[in-house]
């Protein structure tokens, strides 16, 4: 039960209002308030990126831009309001006009399409020769190393039994002019029994001439002409000994002396080299 007392207050001296409330089971003693709750907001699920949802995403109809104020415009797909570019001024007289069978001049196009391949090809092919002819001219020697490549000697100027040095690309050149007595007694000698085995007349182009370089086959000295035991080269520093012929007859050398290229451009002139 729940009792109150209401009074006023201009008549609160002399009126005094009192009321009991006694529940029953007819209805509430206190009809029912609806309270709004706060709203609980539950997070969409997250849709995985297949192709199936992006294809969702592409647009279904014709696209719509707006720009400005309230100016709408529309995208099209299909450029067909593109105008053309004209290119009559680039192509070719007979193929202009449009009710003309472009095959009737196949033949001159192609012929001037085989020309201007065919021109370029040559050209490149020209340059290219030209390249390459470059390259190569510049892994050659040059024109100091070419001018020592060879050298001439005067023949008349050595007189007979004597011998000459020379130097010839960096190393000693023996021109001996030979006697007759020399080449006899060189020639006299059974080459089979010497340490290198070689005969005299396939070492010299002329008898009374002898071509040889002058570095000794043991150890690279130079050896001292028209000395020795048998009256050609003698090494000193390990007693070699060589005929008339550049042949080794006695010491520790292993070979004869080597006999360059050579020719004779004339009676009176060799050209080494």
């Amino acid at each position: 039960m729940w009792s109150g007392v209401v009074r006023s207050a201009g008549l609160a001296p002399v009126l005094t209002a009192t009321s009991q409330c006694v529940a029953s089971q007819l209805r509430p003693l206190i009809p029912a308030v609806a309270v709004k709750a706060d709203s609980v907001l539950v997070p969409s699920p997250v849709e995985p990126h297949t192709s199936y949802t992006l294809a969702k995403t592409l647009p279904r109809s014709a696209l719509r831009v707006t720009s400005g104020v309230h100016g709408p415009s529309q995208v099209r797909f299909a450029h067909t309001d593109i105008t053309v570019p004209d290119f009559s001024d680039y192509r070719r007289p007979n193929v202009k006009d449009p009710n003309k069978a472009t095959e009737s001049s196949d033949v001159s196009r192609k012929a001037f399409s085989y020309m201007l391949v065919g021109g370029s090809a040559v050209t490149c092919a020209y340059a290219a020769k030209n390249v390459v002819q470059e390259l190569i001219t510049t892994m050659s020697a040059s024109a100091d190393v070419l001018a020592l490549a060879k050298v001439e000697v005067k023949l008349a100027d050595i007189p007979e039994g004597k011998n000459v040095t020379i130097k010839w690309r960096g190393k000693p050149l023996f021109v001996r002019h030979r006697t007759q007595e020399e080449i006899d007694d060189v020639r006299g000698v059974d080459h089979s029994t010497l340490r290198d085995p070689e005969p005299d007349d396939i070492r010299v182009q002329k008898p009374e001439w002898l071509v040889l370089i002058g570095v000794c086959t043991h150890l690279g000295c130079v050896p001292i002409a028209n000395a020795g035991d048998y009256g050609g080269y003698y090494c000193p520093c390990h007693g070699s000994h060589y005929d008339a012929s550049g042949r080794l007859r006695k010491g520790p050398a292993p070979y004869n002396l080597e006999v360059p290229e050579y020719v004779f451009s004339d009676d009176d002139t060799l050209v080494v080299g």
